[in-house]
């Protein structure tokens, strides 16, 4: 009987279920293998630039001071954000964007208490994107291609700006947007609603997109989920402007850039509904808007126009293109990295649909190739491609000074910080923002040598150093334009 058992298990072993395991290990060895190198290159590129002074205070010492809040089981209050707009510096983070997510990053902080833990969350956020992208990807083209879509998005520009410009909420998004599409797509109904929830729970304005998500749902016949889906992502966004920002003390209205339509939701709808082909014009006018839509499309080749799941992006890019504010409208910025894994999975439906139609089995990895080569084609001119210059890593003079100033300052004090020091100074001070003001902290690191935002002009911030001294502030460092200033006890 033994001798039976011995048997079985040994044509168990040899089954072809035994090959398709294997299989499967190395697939997942191999997409493991990717996630980590885009890891390992998203992180390097962001502690790069932050070692050499080119992190800001305006977003990255922001989101710092909040999520140290709640490792400490305190409010997420920004004493930068609150006294540079005229609050207290018990100022809450969720009154200007509603990110409760941001708690979950709470216990890295007991790991490692700065803004670098930011840096190097963000960098696992957003490689992380590439699963289900490439799950979502195998199942409909393959194996071969899931890999080249998967490398696209690691490589492509909407990424890479985000890495660019500090941390910011959106590293949540390519993951969740994804796991939420390949969930659905795969069946998996429950997940796919928890990663819908946590969106919501990413910015108030996440719920468009999931609200967006309900209506693809519904177009695929799943009427009563698309329902539920779009009536919770509206129901979330009204709650959120009329309760939640205003109960901590926010203003639902700060960020509103419609005044070109009108003063409020209502208004400006009306307007636009009104007028349809000025509502057009304006969403491509100036030139910029549009050369930002074709890049984003580009991304994707054109293929994600041939998929519903296109509109699941439509409401961030028309909150972007509609808008007055033209730091919106271009991609210098972190705002394409809203809809990036949106914009592929459509690509991959689309070509999908595309190979379907045609009957060529060859027109996805065709389809995914040129995304990957595309993708490849356009690093060296984005951000990773400083990766590749030595010259990137070098500290000059100037970040030399600038760890100097930040080190004669002492911990446990209130410091305003120009722009580019306080990330540095976050983890042990209360850091503001130097600006043209009176605030009067007790220590101040300025710079004279380069223009800081939200300075006019390197000659007004020479003038505001002048007027410090003048009001008895001491010089207590001075090299390459990095003024430390004390204020006497």
């Amino acid at each position: 009987m033994i001798g039976s058992r011995v048997a079985a298990l040994a044509r168990t072993i040899g089954s072809p279920a035994d090959p398709a395991t294997a299989g499967r290990t190395r697939q997942a060895m191999a997409l493991g293998a990717l996630v980590v190198l885009a890891f390992s290159a998203y992180a390097l590129l962001s502690l790069t630039k932050h070692r050499l002074f080119q992190t800001t205070s305006v977003d990255l010492t922001i989101f710092d001071q909040a999520v140290r809040g709640y490792a400490r089981f305190q409010a997420p209050t920004s004493a930068l954000k609150g006294v540079s707009i005229g609050r207290a510096a018990d100022w809450n983070q969720l009154g200007d964007h509603f990110s409760p997510i941001l708690a979950l990053l709470a216990p890295l902080y007991w790991i490692h208490d700065g803004p670098e833990t930011l840096l190097v969350a963000q960098a696992a956020l957003l490689a992380g994107a590439a699963v289900p992208i490439w799950l979502f990807a195998r199942r409909r083209l393959g194996v071969l291609p899931a890999y080249l879509t998967a490398a696209a998005y690691a490589l492509s520009w909407p990424v890479a700006q985000a890495l660019n410009f500090d941390f910011h909420e959106v590293a949540l998004v390519p993951l969740l947007t994804a796991l939420l599409i390949e969930r659905y797509d795969a069946g998996r109904h429950a997940t796919a609603a928890l990663a819908a929830g946590a969106l919501l729970l990413v910015k108030e304005d996440m719920g468009l997109t999931v609200a967006a998500f309900g209506v693809f749902a519904a177009l695929r016949g799943d009427r009563s989920r698309g329902a539920a889906y779009f009536a919770a992502g509206l129901g979330w966004v009204l709650l959120v402007r009329a309760v939640l920002i205003p109960a901590v003390g926010g203003d639902p209205e700060t960020y509103w850039a419609y005044d070109h339509f009108g003063r409020d939701v209502p208004g400006a709808l009306a307007a636009m509904a009104g007028n349809p082909l000025d509502t057009l014009q304006y969403l491509v006018t100036p030139a910029v808007k549009a050369d930002t839509l074709l890049l984003v499309l580009w991304t994707a080749l054109f293929a994600c126009l041939c998929s519903p799941l296109l509109l699941v992006a439509l409401p961030h890019l028309l909150e972007r293109m509609l808008s007055d504010n033209a730091n919106w409208w271009g991609t210098n910025y972190h705002y394409d990295t809203f809809t990036v894994a949106i914009v592929l999975c459509a690509g991959v439906d689309g070509a999908a649909r595309l190979a379907r139609r045609f009957g060529r089995a060859g027109i996805g990895l065709t389809w995914a190739a040129c995304v990957c080569a595309v993708a490849l084609t356009l690093a060296p001119q984005h951000p990773m491609g400083q990766l590749a210059r030595p010259g990137f890593y070098r500290a000059g003079p100037d970040t030399v000074a600038a760890a100097q100033a930040v080190g004669r300052v002492p911990d446990g004090v209130t410091v305003e910080a120009a722009n580019s020091l306080g990330p540095h100074l976050s983890s042990r001070t209360t850091v503001l923002l130097w600006e043209d003001g009176k605030q009067n902290a007790p220590w101040v690191v300025a710079d004279t040598g380069r223009l800081a935002f939200p300075w006019p002009s390197v000659a007004r911030q020479r003038e505001r150093v002048e007027e410090l001294k003048r009001a008895g502030y001491q010089v207590i460092f001075d090299q390459h334009g990095y003024v430390v200033l004390r204020r006497p006890s």
